[in-house]
């Protein structure tokens, strides 16, 4: 299903979210590889970072349909999009 530009901004949106949630979880906890973090911080964390994930994924996958379906240059799309979704029109 190809999703429409509105559609993509939005997911754009919750990627960019999940994203700022794993940084926070690092500031919080600190790095991964070099901080002893209990049980329950490791769940959050990977939970965290799952979610990014797979909301980045998902958005990959319908940007490369749209294009696809609108005959236009994959990279001009994801651009658009990432435009859109950080630096909106305030006329919108």
């Amino acid at each position: 299903m190809a999703h429409t530009l509105e559609e993509l901004v939005e997911m754009q949106r919750a990627a960019d979210q999940a994203h700022n949630r794993v940084l926070e979880l690092r500031d919080q906890y600190g790095p991964p590889a070099q901080a002893e973090w209990a049980e329950s911080q490791t769940e959050t964390y990977e939970t965290a970072w799952r979610a990014w994930r797979d909301l980045a994924r998902d958005l990959q996958a319908a940007v490369t349909e749209h294009a696809d379906a609108e005959g236009q240059a994959r990279n001009e799309v994801e651009a658009s999009v990432k435009k859109q979704a950080r630096h909106p029109d305030p006329e919108d």
